[in-house]
């Protein structure tokens, strides 16, 4: 760039040089006229020795420029540089890393770092997942396990508030794993100059860039792992996709053929844990023609194809609760559905049936009197036992099934919440309202909406309308309006306009799912539409209904029956309660699945049985309850524990003794205590920073103050800062001229520094000195003057002119 001048030093020669140059001028054009030589000579010559003399004169009047500069060592200046192990990547065909690269531009003798450091008080740090100051970058290693971007920035923007601060140039591929761009305000920070490392181009690279896990009732295959997957350089090649469990033991592999490159796609794996409890599985995907199929140590894989196989693999926790779940089964009669539900229940770990069931109604008691008004001995007995020792014969008479001890349900159906509520959920059978008392109603509703069990009615002859729970507590719980009248214009799915609580008649009909019902997998049976159509229609018919006027607001229909002549019924209505849930089934016959069977090893009525009570359990908490949860904010990215207790009756319990014990990778457990979170009763917390890729486990063990043990619960997570590093290998040229734009910097080129460093004072800086330099002693302005008038005495000599 030339340099102008805005400052005469000599400005009272001003006149003069003007009279010089017009003098000069006037016999140079009447020199130049006389000589007769051709018009080009005389242009050129003439024009070169004008702009010397002009070049002459403008010296008398001394030309300056009067500027700028940055006063040495008053303005900051930081060098940011990226040690994560992505850029141990090689691109293309290089032969050295980005890495390597950076290392080398970052020596301390490199010219444009000794010009840096004269004009500014340079500061030098290396981030990863943290940010750490250094004298120089020898101890560049690459080996971190993270780009916390974000981060490092508003930590040096925060360190230097109050210090003039001329800019940061930051050297990365852009790839950060700690927040989103978008939540960040870079428009507060420094001119920030990203430096960007790597080519759009790279080797060869298979990444799994998330993986996903749902849990379900459905007991084919309760787990459904999702893995998406994203190939560079593999366009047309077959990709080969694992899942793992724990061990490292192979559990089911996929081909996937003909992938194209820089285009996701999804691998879903369905999957049942073989116990209860935290399991961890992985993905793993490669490509078949990939020699070495392990994972490498290092991220440069130097014996593959790929550029890295850090991402190959990635981990997820699975937790399938707490189990076993205590059910308690209440029924006014024994029945072939109790029979059915226990063999069903039987051999499964996780549900635990607890049966009441009534053989003998309450019958009235009479006492007969003699002529002196005393009782008769003959129907009063001739003990001598007190009245609550003598047998009650207004008491119904009911057989306990499956207790943990003999005091459990002693007195009959639970009168306390902390009895009640050790209980996960109740069924309810062909039992009456009126055998519950109006406290045991508020339990049982209490039970649902503050406790979060689950309540299921069955479709016994004492059920709903003919159970008379219209009006109760238990009735305002269920999905169904179990009044006898009902509006028959709010009833959607009755059947014609019989009365309520009547049945459908002696003629058969069939079960059909809903919508809803077929997106609910605990309510499907087998895994395709086509295999649980045909499972419905060999269903035998069933012939016994409870009617009922319509469905609550909120509820949802997920089974009807359907009649021969069309007209449909919901058969199974679900709805949120509260913390709990809560289910109608109105049909009451269903044993006769069970008895059609065509061969005992026909499971699918017992299996059927047993997702609807996982369904039912499946959200009801326990008394200590674990989360998890990661801090994304932080750049260590630690996991923050926390524990719910409750006491017996369910209420936040403050004076628990919460231990935790984190077990990582490589088995050596730590114990920590979780402390009381201030604003929230009953709640601990304590927080780890996982060290290690790999899954973890945490067991929490909660004591009351007497030191007796509330309840244990495991809960586990995976730590995977490579396989976020690697997600993707490409820079991330967006974000970084996003960062630079918002903070008035530049992206600048690794090979253009030398260039950066000689502008940099001509850009904005925050402490600044004037500066004056003459602009006419220069040997610039020399070199010309001499050069023109060498030139014009030149040509003068080639044209013979004197």
């Amino acid at each position: 760039m030339i340099d102008l001048p805005n400052v005469w030093g000599a400005p009272e020669w001003r006149w003069p040089a003007i009279a010089l140059v017009a003098v000069l001028a006037a016999a140079l054009v009447w020199g130049y006229t006389r000589s007769g030589v051709v018009a080009w000579v005389r242009w050129v010559g003439g024009l070169a020795k004008a702009v010397a003399v002009v070049l002459l004169a403008l010296m008398l009047v001394e030309p300056q420029r009067s500027d700028t500069r940055p006063v040495s060592g008053a303005n900051l200046f930081v060098l940011l540089a990226d040690n994560s192990q992505s850029l141990r990547v090689r691109d293309g065909d290089a032969e050295e890393s980005r890495g390597q690269r950076l290392k080398q531009q970052l020596a301390a003798d490199a010219d444009w770092q000794v010009r840096l450091a004269h004009d500014f008080d340079v500061r030098r740090y290396l981030f990863d997942r943290r940010i750490r100051p250094v004298a120089d970058f020898d101890a560049l290693a690459t080996d971190g396990t993270g780009s916390s971007i974000a981060a490092s920035l508003s930590a040096v923007a925060r360190r230097y508030a109050e210090r003039p601060t001329a800019g940061i140039l930051m050297f990365t591929d852009g790839n950060a794993t700690d927040v989103e761009a978008s939540a960040v305000d870079w428009s507060e920070m420094p001119p920030v100059y990203p430096v960007v490392l790597g080519a759009a181009s790279t080797a060869k690279d298979i990444s799994v860039t998330r993986l996903t896990v749902s849990q379900t009732n459905f007991e084919a295959a309760p787990v459904n792992v999702a893995a998406e997957i994203v190939c560079h350089g593999y366009a047309g090649e077959d990709v080969a996709v694992e899942l793992l469990d724990e061990k490292g033991e192979r559990l089911e592999r996929q081909v996937i053929g003909g992938v194209e490159d820089d285009k996701p796609f999804a691998v879903r794996f369905q999957v049942r844990p073989e116990q209860q409890g935290v399991a961890f599985y992985s993905v793993r995907a490669t490509g078949l023609g990939v020699r070495g199929s392990g994972i490498a140590e290092s991220a440069n894989a130097d014996d593959a194809d790929e550029a890295t196989l850090e991402n190959n693999v990635r981990f997820a926790a699975v937790d399938r609760g707490g189990g076993p779940y205590r059910v308690l089964y209440v029924a006014g009669r024994p029945n072939w559905e109790f029979k059915f539900l226990r063999r069903s229940l039987a051999d499964d770990p996780e549900v635990a049936l607890v049966g009441l069931v009534r053989i003998a109604n309450r019958e009235p008691r009479f006492k007969f009197r003699d002529r002196d008004g005393k009782a008769n001995p003959l129907f009063g007995g001739f003990s001598e036992a007190g009245d609550e020792q003598v047998e009650r014969y207004d008491e119904p008479v009911l057989v306990r099934l499956g207790t943990e001890d003999k005091e459990e349900l002693r007195t009959g159906f639970p009168k306390t919440a902390e009895e009640l509520f050790g209980y996960d959920a109740v069924v309810l059978d062909d039992i009456e309202a009126e055998f519950f008392t109006a406290d045991q109603h508020a339990l049982l509703q209490q039970f649902v909406g503050q406790r979060g069990g689950g309540l299921l009615m069955l479709g016994g002859q004492e059920s709903f309308v003919k159970g008379k729970y219209d009006r109760t507590l238990i009735g305002e719980v269920l999905p169904v309006y179990v009044d006898r009248g009902g509006d028959a214009a709010r009833a959607r799915e009755s059947v014609e306009r019989a009365p309520s609580g009547e049945a459908m008649g002696d003629e058969a009909y069939r079960l059909d799912l809903t919508r809803e019902g077929w997106l609910q997998p605990w309510v499907r049976v087998r895994s395709t539409e086509v295999d649980e159509l045909k499972r419905l229609l060999e269903m035998p018919p069933l012939r016994t209904l409870n009617r009922v006027s319509s469905i609550t607001p909120g509820a949802t229909v997920l089974a009807r029956v359907k009649n021969s002549d069309g007209t449909v019924a919901p058969a199974l209505v679900v709805q949120r309660f509260g913390k709990g849930r809560a289910a109608a089934l109105l049909v009451g016959d269903l044993w006769r699945w069970h008895v059609g069977r065509k061969t005992h090893e026909d499971t699918e009525p017992a299996r059927s049985w047993r997702q609807t009570l996982r369904w039912l359990v499946s959200d009801t908490p326990k008394r200590v309850e674990v989360s998890t949860e990661r801090d994304a904010d932080d750049p260590n990215q630690p996991m923050r524990v926390s524990v719910k207790v409750f006491d017996e009756a369910y209420k936040p319990l403050d004076n628990a003794a919460v231990r935790v014990t984190v077990t990582p990778p490589d088995g050596k457990a730590i114990e920590l205590i979780a402390e009381p979170v201030d604003a929230t009763s009953g709640v601990y917390a304590t927080t780890y920073v996982p060290r290690i890729a790999g899954p973890y486990r945490a067991e929490v063990v909660a004591t009351a103050a007497d030191a007796s043990e509330i309840g244990r619960r495991t809960a586990g997570w995976t730590a995977e800062p490579a396989a976020d590093e690697f997600r993707t290998l490409s820079p991330n040229r967006e974000l970084l001229e996003r960062i630079a734009a918002d903070t008035g910097g530049e992206v600048i080129e690794l090979d253009a520094l030398e260039s950066f460093v000689d502008d940099l004072p001509n850009r904005k800086i925050p402490v600044t000195e004037p500066v004056i330099y003459p602009l006419w002693h220069r040997w610039t302005m020399l070199l010309a003057v001499v050069g023109l008038l060498v030139c014009e005495w030149g040509l003068r000599r080639w044209k013979g002119l004197p």
